[in-house]
């Protein structure tokens, strides 16, 4: 149960970097709002899933989900630039998010 608070909670993180890039350097107050709050959503359910999950294993996952779909929220939806080595190092992040879950049992 707590892996899915985890998610929930990288997931927020790529919501946060979002409502950032849209934010125009803090310039749209909507936002910067959203952001702000979805970061805090965040935080707070990283601390929720690490009463059960260790934590230095569930921040490397944290970090590993917010920083892979950051990537890929860039790369389809902000027309960041796509190429075989960005995409050979997110698949790098994401093994080793995958060992973090499973030596974090």
């Amino acid at each position: 149960m707590m892996w899915l608070v985890l998610l929930a909670a990288g997931l927020c993180e790529v919501g946060f970097v979002t409502f950032l890039q849209k934010s125009d350097g803090f310039k749209n107050k909507k936002y910067v709002l959203l952001s702000i709050l979805i970061m805090g959503l965040s935080i707070y359910l990283l601390s929720v899933a690490t009463t059960e999950i260790q934590m230095g294993i569930a921040y490397g996952v944290w970090t590993g989900i917010g920083a892979v779909s950051s990537v890929l929220v860039g790369m389809f939806f902000f027309g960041e630039s796509k190429s075989m080595k960005k995409l050979f190092f997110v698949t790098l992040i994401i093994i080793s998010v995958v060992g973090l879950k499973l030596t974090g049992s």
